[in-house]
This record gives structure tokens, sequence and C-alpha cells, in this order.
């Protein structure tokens, strides 16, 4: 531990990412606004482990219950498939969800007659809205072909594994009640019958996963560029810049929307898509922040020291312009969650069924002027949300990454 003493006052020699991390501390909004995109961070990544539509993309599709309002409750009777359906362990439930194992059918209400049950189907008209099931086929997976034998007191039936099964009649009844199953769509559903609330979580996965991912395509290409161009000068830094100018002429996203035809539409293509039309931004920023270093005294003292080019550009000069380039890369992020949703709005961005908030806006944007404006207020709203947070929290950056602060 370095320490040095001047007059009474003890000193400590501290880098400068501790200090930027202490006034990052001490500001209010700053952290406020880290603990709420830390909270969106785990709720994306939970996923389908916390959502009430665990299936793949959150795509339970039940016309029956379409365009429920917010906080509607609805009962389920689930019917066990006569299928055998993968079982996936937690990791891959949380990364892919879980085929679906029952049948939901949403009902008003049920009685038991028999060997039976039967129920009046939610939201329907008599006389449609009646159906009746073997309280053997809600429970268990039965074979097909095979049917349920009845004595009056226990059913007889096979399930898919060709096991035979002889059961008291009160034991299934109590076992299908069991299968009676209350959801509350704290968000409604839409046109399809699908969860808007779990939509909008798997969703922000979507939006997440291309900030990061085209960021990091954007700092690898606009790092690595601009600091050769801002080190090296000469014609070295004429070449990158009218690669730069020629790219920075062409609107962003007619670009990303001509990259996107080239590669093709889909999850990682629009990743990499966006990624190779934000990197000019940083390559100019990173450009003369290295002009403005490169003549410094530690950078000769490098040189003095025998160092070659890449280590004195990597090691040396680059880390000291990382406050600058976080502060970018954060703008950038934001506008790489803008660029996404507005090329699922336009068709050509994430596909479905994958959720992205864009196309959440697309399929109920007709519904601003009737009731059901909520279904594309909603993701609108997180889309405005979490742009705003990484633009407030680069402003942040900004101010603690400031040296002349003198409060550092």
């Amino acid at each position: 531990m370095n320490l040095f003493f001047q007059g009474k006052t003890k000193y400590k020699a501290q880098s400068l990412q501790a200090i930027a991390w202490r006034k990052f501390r001490r500001n209010r909004q700053g952290m406020i606004l880290l603990c709420l995109l830390g909270i969106i961070t785990v709720v994306a990544i939970l996923g389908y482990l916390i959502t009430q539509d665990d299936t793949p993309y959150a795509n339970k599709q039940i016309l029956e219950v379409r365009l429920l309002k917010p906080m509607s409750k609805v009962s389920f009777l689930q019917i066990t498939k006569n299928h055998p359906v993968e079982k996936r362990n937690f990791i891959q439930k949380a990364l892919f969800g879980q085929p679906e194992i029952h049948t939901s059918i949403p009902v008003s209400s049920y009685f038991f007659s028999a060997d039976s049950v039967v129920i009046t189907l939610f939201n329907e008209s008599p006389p449609y809205n009646i159906m009746r099931y073997s309280l053997a086929d809600v429970v268990y997976p039965l074979k097909e072909g095979v049917p349920v034998l009845f004595d009056g007191e226990k059913c007889i039936f096979k399930d898919i594994d060709d096991n035979t099964y002889n059961v008291p009649v009160t034991v299934l009844q109590a076992q299908v009640k069991q299968h009676i199953k209350n959801k509350i769509y704290c968000l409604g559903t839409d046109r399809y019958g699908r969860d808007v609330l779990s939509q909008l979580i798997i969703g922000a996965r979507v939006s997440l996963s291309v900030g990061f991912v085209s960021v990091f395509i954007a700092l690898v290409i606009g790092v690595f560029l601009g600091a050769i161009a801002g080190y090296f000068r000469g014609i070295v830094d004429d070449i990158i810049m009218w690669f730069i100018n020629v790219v920075w002429s062409i609107p962003t996203l007619l670009l990303v929307i001509a990259i996107s035809f080239v590669l093709g539409t889909g999850f990682w293509q629009i990743f990499i898509a966006i990624g190779l039309t934000m990197w000019v931004d940083i390559a100019r920023v990173v450009r003369g922040q290295v002009i403005s270093l490169r003549e410094k005294e530690f950078v000769e003292a490098s040189k003095a020291l025998g160092f070659n080019n890449l280590t004195i550009i990597f090691k040396h000069i680059i880390p000291n312009i990382t406050g600058t380039v976080i502060v970018v890369a954060a703008a950038n992020f934001a506008s790489a969650i803008l660029t996404e949703a507005s090329l699922s709005f336009l068709g050509i961005g994430v596909q479905p069924p994958m959720p992205s908030w864009g196309t959440m806006i697309k399929e109920n944007y007709g519904y601003i002027i009737l009731d059901y404006a909520y279904l594309a207020i909603a993701p609108g709203f997180a889309i405005m949300m979490l742009v705003l947070c990484f633009m407030l929290i680069g402003n942040v950056f900004r101010d603690v990454m400031d040296v002349r602060d003198s409060n550092a």
C-alpha cells in the first residue's frame, strides 16, 4: 500500500476505477438506475422460471381467453397429453422453456358424473359450452385405442407405457380437482390468448441480448480501428477515416436493413447487423482520444522502454480512455434496443414466435383507439424505460469519469 503524508492528512493511492466507483456509489440517481437495470436483467435471465406461461417463447395460445382485461382470473382444467412429452431440467427450462405437458381448457364450472367430469367452457355460448372428459384421461396419459372400463366403483385403463391401472373413482375425482388450476393474467391476454406479462418478460431477453451482443461487436471493431488510426496517423489514418466516413454517410436504419437482407432475418443475424453499424461512433471517439494521448509523457516513456506499438496502444492508451468508451457504449446500448424494436415492428427483425417488444407493438397497435390500448402501450413503455435507463446511466458514467471534478 502506497501512503504519503502532507501535514496531518494521510492519503492512499487509488486506481481510477476505484475513484470512479466511489463517486458512482455517492450518486443516488446512478445507484437507483443500476439497481433497476439489475432487476430487469435478473428477471430476463430467470425468464421461464418465473413466467406464468413457461412454454417455449411464451407462446401458449388459448383463443377462449383472448383479449382479457388485466387482472382477469380464469380456471383451467389441465388434461394430461396422451403422448410422451420431454421434461427438461432446471437449466434447459430456464433457457428454452418447458414444452406443454397438459392441454389447458378454460372452464367456468364443473361437476362429476360417474367416471367423467363435465365442464362448462369459459366464454362460450350454449349448447357448445358443455364438454365431458373421462376422469382417467384427465389424470393419466392413456394408450390410444384402449377404452376405459368402468364397473361402477373403479376405472380400469392402460397408459402409454402399457401399465394397467385399477383406480377407484373417488381417487380419480380427488386427482382431477388437483388438475383445476386458477390463473391471474396481470396484464391480460392478447388476441391469440397469450399472457402479455410472460411475453414482456421473455421479450426483455431479446432487448438486453441485442444490446450486449451489438455493443460488444461495435466495441471490438470500433476500439481497434479507432486506436490504430489515431496512433499511427498518416496513410493508415486516411484509409480508416475514409472507410468510417463512407459508413457514416449511410443512414443507420437503412444500413441495418441492407445487412439484414444479406444475413437473413433471425435472432443472431439481427444482432450482428446492428453491431456492424454501431462501431462508427466508437471508432471516431476512440481515434480522437488516442490522438490526444499519443504525445503524452507516459507514451514516450513506453517507447523509450522498448514496448511495441500494440502493447502501448492496448495496455497503456486504451485503459486511459475507458471512461469515454463506457459512456459511448451506454448510449449505443440504448440505440441498439431502439433499432431492434424498429426492425421487429417492420417485420424484418426477430421473427415470431420469438417474442419481441417491437413485434408486440406491431401486433397490437391497431388496439390503440380501442379499449385494449394497453396491449401496445405496455411494450412501448418497457422500451422507453429501458432506453431511458441506459441514457441516464450513461450521463452518470460521464460525470463520475470526469477527472476535472474537484471532488474526485
